[in-house]
């Protein structure tokens, strides 16, 4: 079975935490030894696992995001304006692929599963598998 994440971004550049969401899917699934795929079917979106204790972080993320790769348009042949966009989508990937153990995700400490913006505000949707396995 595949579930859904509906989201809805606020800005041009977003990081969502989604842990919780996934976490609640898996434990939904019933299945305890496994894998859990994340997948974002946006080409102007993505999908990172990084710290989630610290906002900073996210912040930090952003920015260089930004400043490796910037919104003016000159710089694109790309005729939408968005190839900012479609470059982090590409750098970050529109998936992860999660271990489950004793049906809890197999995240390290301060890790949270983010899904990533880059050409917002947009309603969005994010896939989840869960695998027994």
């Amino acid at each position: 079975m595949v579930y859904e994440i509906s989201l809805k971004t606020t800005g041009r550049t977003q990081l969502v935490d989604i842990t919780r969401q996934v976490e609640s899917i898996v434990l939904q699934s019933g299945i305890t030894k496994g894998i859990c795929i994340v997948y974002v079917p946006h080409t102007t979106a993505g999908v990172t696992i990084n710290e989630n204790a610290d906002p900073s972080v996210k912040k930090d993320i952003k920015s260089m995001l930004d400043k490796l790769i910037p919104w003016r348009e000159s710089f694109y042949e790309h005729a939408e304006g968005n190839s900012a966009a479609h470059i982090k989508s590409s750098l970050l990937g529109c998936s992860q692929t999660v271990i489950i153990n004793d049906g809890k995700l197999l995240l390290g400490t301060w890790q949270g599963i983010y899904f990533c913006e880059f050409d917002g505000p947009r309603t969005r949707k994010v896939y989840v598998k869960v695998i027994e396995g």
